[in-house]
């Protein structure tokens, strides 16, 4: 996994990443390996490295200096045993590369940069009505260069990749957005990735947005517990994901975990989506028929006094189907858990699972395994957190599956 960079760049901006293309696929399997499990126990050794993957000192000590080398792996203070001597931990070097997430919402963007060992150090927000590529262009432009203004010139040469998460069919749900209909439309046919590909040199990930915030619970939340678990994110609309045995399930179309499909009975006995009940923009039209101002969901996550009696008639209706849900996606997958984030403050998501965990003694549960409904662990940040992931990990790590047994 030796770092090289390119002589070729765009404008002279911003530097080429080129990834070890002579090493052997043995060797880059086991470095990433290596960074892997560091990731994982935060710190380790070599002797440690050695027991856990099997590896033989020798191969494991050539690995790690070449790691160290590349300003991927950094030495902490020697620890002393009982006896023998001091043992050196290894953690991954937060400098060692750096990665960028584009959030796309529809009423809020995100940028976010992210280094190796995880750690957010810039984020931008911009809340709106409703984008157009053009003004979403636009954010990414300038608020990319802001993003990474702070970035020395050698650390800037260290960013591998940006990720976006949005949503499939911006376009889609018209009546529900409210926005323009040649807005809508502009999104039709405008292929973000490529575009923002025309702007920077690094490789541009795409993931749907709830997807991505699935994968940021998998990999920094819940996800370091559970080996598998159903997870609904509250947004605009609602979304969600599933986890199976450590990897993010996609479904054969990529559409496992599209949560806001799932059937419910509404409050007039008819069938209809769970996005018609339980997303911000359900609130955010109770909101406004109570003659409130529904902009202050986006504007300011901290603070929802202002939502009124409408947050709380919508706590009770949204908890009602989440739990309807749910019971029924236990009694298919049989996961650990079920997970609840969203793009809400931490106390209304309190509440929100605390209002699930109640309506579930209303659902006929027979046959059924207990299972706990839990708070998520990230929330407004999970989307661009999961999108700023995946440079990283298509880059550093490898798949979680093969780390479960050395964990244990």
């Amino acid at each position: 996994m030796s770092i090289e960079w390119a002589s070729g760049t765009r404008g002279d901006t911003y530097p080429e990443l080129s990834r070890g293309t002579t090493q052997t696929g043995v060797r880059l399997y086991n470095e990433r390996l290596i960074l892997s499990l560091v990731r994982l126990h935060g710190q380790l050794p070599k002797a440690e490295m050695a027991r856990l993957t099997g590896l033989s000192a020798q191969t494991v000590s050539v690995i790690v200096r070449q790691l160290e080398g590349d300003g991927l792996l950094r030495r902490r203070t020697p620890r002393r045993g009982k006896v023998g001597q001091p043992l050196v931990p290894f953690e991954l070097d937060t400098n060692g590369a750096f990665s960028i997430g584009l959030k796309v919402g529809r009423r809020s963007g995100d940028l976010m940069l992210l280094d190796l060992a995880g750690n957010v150090r810039h984020t931008i927000h911009r809340p709106y009505t409703f984008p157009s590529p053009a003004e979403m262009m636009s954010f990414v432009t300038t608020g990319v260069e802001e993003l990474i203004s702070g970035l020395a010139t050698e650390q800037r040469a260290r960013i591998s990749g940006m990720g976006i998460a949005a949503p499939f069919q911006l376009w889609n749900w018209a009546d529900d957005v409210g926005a323009p209909a040649d807005v809508l439309l502009a999104w039709k046919d405008f292929d973000l990735q490529a575009e923002i590909s025309r702007l920077f040199p690094w490789p541009i990930h795409f993931c749907n947005d709830a997807s991505a915030a699935c994968a940021a619970e998998l990999l920094f939340g819940h996800g370091r517990d559970l080996q598998d678990f159903a997870y609904f994110y509250l947004g605009y609309f609602i979304g969600g994901g599933v986890v199976l045995n450590g990897s993010l399930y996609l479904g054969h179309h990529g559409n496992a975990g599209a949560l806001a499909s799932f059937p419910v009975t509404s409050a007039r006995g008819e069938s209809e989506q769970l996005v018609h009940s339980t997303s911000l923009a359900a609130l955010e039209r109770d909101i406004l028929r109570d003659g409130g101002d529904p902009e202050l969901l986006w504007r300011d996550l901290g603070e929802w006094r202002g939502a009124g009696p409408a947050l709380d008639r919508w706590l009770v209706r949204a908890a009602h189907d989440v739990a309807t849900a749910a019971a029924g996606i236990m009694a298919v997958l049989d996961c650990s858990a079920i997970v609840v984030d969203g793009a809400i403050p931490l106390q209304v998501r309190a509440r929100f699972v605390e209002a699930v965990n109640r309506a579930l003694n209303g659902v006929d549960r027979q046959g059924l395994a207990e299972f706990p409904v839990l708070e998520g662990t990230i929330g407004a940040d999970a989307r661009a957190l999961g999108a700023a992931s995946l440079p990283l990990f298509d880059n550093f790590i490898i798949n979680r599956n093969v780390l479960f047994k050395e964990k244990a």
